[in-house]
């Protein structure tokens, strides 16, 4: 069996590449260009698109190196901080590709969240 920080940090890259996933076919698919001339995008809100997509970057990183304790209870409260906001939000997107790609993000959430809490030293 792999050690949990291993299945943590690429549970951790999974998400961050499924949200890139659902950028790339949102510009190609065009509907970034329809989302942002229906509500065009301030520097805060790009602030905040950056922020969020480091966040998973971050934990796979940390998910190696913290210790045990610290490193579980930041992948339980991640994971959960990050399924709750992609649940709220989901029903802003359109396209049923970004809606799949958001619940299976949420799966990756939870499987996260899985191994963190039944992660023992």
């Amino acid at each position: 069996m792999l050690d949990t920080r291993l299945i943590l940090s690429g549970s951790w890259i999974t998400v961050i590449l499924i949200y890139l996933v659902g950028d790339v076919l949102r510009i190609y698919s065009g509907d970034f260009a329809r989302m942002e001339a229906a509500s065009p995008s301030s520097g805060e809100k790009w602030l905040f698109a950056a922020i969020f997509l480091l966040i998973p970057i971050l934990m796979a990183f940390l998910s190696l190196v913290l210790p045990q304790s610290i490193a579980r209870w930041a992948s339980i409260i991640v994971a959960v901080v990050l399924f709750v906001f992609v649940l709220i939000d989901l029903s802003s997107y359109p396209s049923l590709y970004d809606k799949f790609l958001l619940v299976v993000s949420m799966v990756f959430n939870g499987v996260t969240l899985w191994y963190a809490w039944n992660w023992t030293a």
